[in-house]
């Protein structure tokens, strides 16, 4: 297809470069580059909750990182670092729970630096690029279920040029490496372990079989030469964020998985499949991987209703290491990101996600039946109604019903399957790139990490809706990226109907006094870009994790290294308490039983961490207490 180097690209340029848009130029909603930061967008800037919206009061000081903790923060914010390991604030401490190689079996071998290991004990270790995990309690037991969302082929299969697949054994390898990993873990006078010899421990991978459940489950569109009920599935792909059910469930979130298929002939289909490959960003070349060159399934130009298997919400039971994971149709199908469960006033389960893809839109779905404790919950994330987000720039909003009728599309499972399709058909707003959302505890809230899109008042998005500015994007060219929260109206999160506002706006205050300096929440001393990974701790503060430019030049000078800041809803305050090793993204975040221990992953770092100079770089898992021993979430 072209001569690039689709190793070295990242999931984003990679969909740009298989489906280019071509550039337009007639949007007329832009915002000025003179606008002044106070005076930008009235209203919708409201950092706190409430009374403390637009306050710069309690604002932390714009001098440096130095600045004192504030009442709700029990810790001095640290500053930046671009080195090539963890910093913590002085009186906590990190140390390494776990990191891709590590054995999570007793049979398992441990880590070979030269190789990387092999494909026949991938599945029986700890995976690579940790994302989004949960933690649970089943029984005296503590579990940590924990994606494994790609590879990073240079390094997992340092034999290969560019990483490039040679053989089926480098592809089961590879398949092996990613999906999801449940472990127990446990602490004693030494810190956080594996317990390897745990019954509850299992790798799930792209060769995991899987149950389709909800209404796309038998169509048509979902049959295959390998299940031509429609009702089966082979792995789960492109593990990124996470949720957790009230029922004590995993739900994984499968992203880019456009990037796994690819065809070694001609590529035969029609409408609707047609039109799908093209919104979702499949084609002939894979991302580098392969698959479709030596596993006949990758293959669309003979399977091409293989990519309809994928891009679900997933429901593991970390309770039962024998039983099968759920896809769960009725959720939709796109790039998720993560799965924020929360339950309406009169139990209904709602679910909101988010497609992270430049334009794409921001979902809701609410269940039709109820849940109740211990009840059954069965059917709850399927049978339902799927919606797409309207921001009004008034700063309200609407969700709108994808259904047959308000779409045109042919039937539920077609509305289901091509999600973005129906979001475009009734006039969703186009977001940047919405990524993780989190509700609040304490309130009938939730949030939405928009990262950034380059192509806001630049380009359509890869269905031709347009993107030009709007309320809760109001930037061309956004390369910071914000966070956007809604309130249900009636404190009902079936409710319809919401009221939104932007709780920060990253930027850069010390390059640009207007809108791209950010938010008035935005220091010299907090600033960062790239909002990504987000969760809110038992107390009510809101957790950030970063995943953007971290050259620390231009207009990202004095940003350093990926990290993770705190929030308060309240007043608006952010500090940053971690930072991450060079290169890598911090995403993931879960707390022990006790809340005395924070889980955080690193994501692909460039530098050697954990194991230092002269040995791979391998993502992993951190476990950050206090001092003192007191909660910390």
């Amino acid at each position: 297809m072209n001569d690039a180097d689709l190793t070295r690209l990242s999931a984003d340029d990679w969909d740009e470069l298989i489906n280019p848009r071509p550039v337009e130029n007639d949007f007329d909603r832009v915002v000025e580059a003179a606008i002044s930061r106070r005076g930008f967008l009235g209203g919708v800037l409201a950092f706190g909750s409430g009374a403390a919206a637009m306050g710069t009061g309690t604002m932390i000081p714009a001098t440096s990182a130095q600045a004192q903790a504030t009442s709700r923060f029990a810790f001095t914010p640290i500053d930046i670092q671009t080195d090539a390991t963890v910093h913590v604030p002085r009186g906590y401490r990190w140390d390494v729970l776990i990191r891709w190689g590590d054995p999570i079996f007793p049979d398992a071998p441990g880590f070979n630096h030269e190789t990387g290991g092999d494909a026949e004990s991938a599945d029986r270790i700890f995976g690579e690029n940790t994302d989004g995990m949960e933690s649970f309690q089943v029984g005296g037991r503590q579990l940590l279920a924990i994606n494994h969302e790609y590879t990073n082929r240079e390094i997992n299969l340092p034999h290969a040029t560019d990483g490039v697949p040679t053989g089926l054994d480098d592809v089961r390898k590879l398949q092996r490496l990613q999906g999801v990993a449940v472990i127990e873990v446990a602490e004693d006078a030494e810190g956080w372990h594996v317990v390897k010899d745990s019954p509850m421990n299992r790798r799930i991978t792209h060769l995991t079989p899987m149950k389709i459940a909800g209404p796309a489950a038998a169509h048509d569109l979902l049959k295959t030469d390998a299940d031509p009920t429609g009702t089966k599935s082979l792995g789960t792909f492109n593990n990124c964020g996470s949720g957790k059910t009230p029922w004590g469930t995993y739900l994984t979130c499968e992203e880019n998985f456009n990037g796994y298929f690819g065809a070694t002939g001609a590529v035969e289909v029609s409408d609707p499949v047609d039109a799908g490959y093209e919104r979702y960003g499949i084609g002939a070349d894979g991302w580098g991987y392969d698959y479709h060159k030596w596993d006949d399934r990758f293959d669309i130009s003979k399977h091409p209703h293989e990519p309809h298997r994928a891009g679900w919400v997933v429901e593991i039971d970390p309770a039962d290491p024998d039983s099968t994971p759920v896809k769960h149709t009725g959720l939709g199908r796109f790039k998720h990101e993560n799965a924020e469960v929360v339950l309406a006033s009169d139990g209904r389960v709602v679910v909101y996600m988010g497609d992270d893809e430049r334009g794409e839109f921001l979902y809701r779905f609410v269940s039709n039946g109820a849940y109740t404790p211990g009840g059954p919950t069965e059917g709850l994330l399927d049978d339902g109604t799927l919606y797409a987000a309207k921001f009004h720039d008034d700063q309200s909003g609407e969700w709108l019903a994808l259904t047959p009728e308000t779409t045109g599309m042919a039937s539920l499972a077609e509305v289901l399957v091509f999600a973005r399709q129906a979001g475009s058909a009734v006039g969703a707003t186009t977001m940047d790139r919405p990524e993780w959302i989190a509700a609040n505890p304490h309130a009938v809230e939730a949030y939405c990490c928009l990262t950034n899109n380059k192509n806001r008042g630049v380009k359509p998005n890869a269905g031709g809706d347009e993107t030009a500015v709007n309320g809760p994007n109001p930037r061309e060219t956004n390369n910071y990226g914000q966070i956007v929260r809604w309130r249900p109206e009636n404190d009902d999160y079936a409710n319809d109907r919401f009221t939104w506002d932007l709780y920060v706006m990253a930027g850069n205050p010390e390059i640009y006094d207007n809108i791209y300096g950010g938010s008035e929440n935005i220091t010299a001393g907090n600033m960062f870009n790239s909002p990504d990974g987000m969760a809110f701790d038992s107390a009510g503060l809101v957790w950030i994790q970063t995943d953007g430019d971290n050259s620390n030049q231009g207009e990202f000078e004095g940003m350093g290294n990926n990290q993770m800041l705190v929030g308060d809803p309240v007043t608006g305050e952010i500090a940053r308490f971690l930072t991450g090793p060079k290169g890598s993204e911090v995403t993931g975040l879960t707390w022990s039983i006790d809340r005395r221990t924070m889980f955080v992953g690193i994501q692909h770092p460039d530098a050697p961490f954990p194991d230092g100079e002269g040995k791979l770089p391998r993502s992993a898992i951190v476990a950050v207490k206090r001092d003192d021993g007191a909660p910390l979430g």
